[in-house]
């Protein structure tokens, strides 16, 4: 079962839909004792890094993500989700992150139209989560932040817009990606897919 953690920071509708078409078990996970009832869990978010932490602490959950991490549960951040995996973000003012990667998360500041919306490609590693897909894959984006500072031995996949950054990251049982792959058709489906075989 996959468990897709409610902190008010996102549409579970659209992921949760999108999990079920792959004929998989879904559960809605609102507090701490509802973790170990799944195998995977996603965190998906849309909205601000500060809110989005101050949600994941108030409730708790901050806490049971990283006891999942460490008992080697598949963990896949979407959108916000994945941004709040690092140190600390820096919109609107500095806010601490679940620090599960090193890095920080920043406005785009070269010159390109912010929000990015819309297709781009992904030029990813080929593994893990882009298994089986082409190279210079095409997802959907729709945000203003992204992770700069990223060890170099974390990101799996790497997107240009007004210059090349981080797109997905991926290390032991931890994954994210900042494009939704539940809107992406064929190519993130694969993509779920992909995770849902993970562990």
């Amino acid at each position: 079962m996959i468990g897709i953690i409610d902190y008010e920071a996102g549409n579970l509708n659209s992921i949760a839909t999108a999990v079920r078409r792959l004929s998989v078990e879904v559960r809605i996970i609102r507090k701490n004792e509802e973790f170990e009832a799944c195998d995977k869990l996603v965190l998906p978010g849309v909205g601000a890094f500060a809110p989005a932490m101050r949600q994941l602490r108030k409730k708790g959950l901050d806490a049971a993500i990283h006891s999942a991490v460490l008992k080697g549960t598949p963990l896949l951040g979407i959108c916000l989700g994945m941004q709040v995996f690092f140190d600390r973000g820096y919109e609107a003012r500095v806010t601490p992150g679940l620090g599960l990667f090193k890095g920080k998360i920043r406005q785009f500041d070269t010159g390109v139209k912010v929000p990015h919306m819309g297709w781009n490609q992904v030029r990813h590693n080929g593994t893990g989560l882009f298994a089986g897909l082409p190279q210079d894959c095409d997802f959907y984006f729709a945000h203003s932040y992204y992770a700069d500072g990223v060890d170099a031995d974390v990101p799996c996949g790497k997107t240009d817009y007004g210059g090349w950054f981080v797109s997905a990251v991926e290390k032991s049982n931890v994954f994210g990606v900042q494009f939704h792959p539940e809107k992406s058709g064929a190519a993130g489906e694969r993509l779920l897919r992909n995770f849902i075989r993970q562990g």
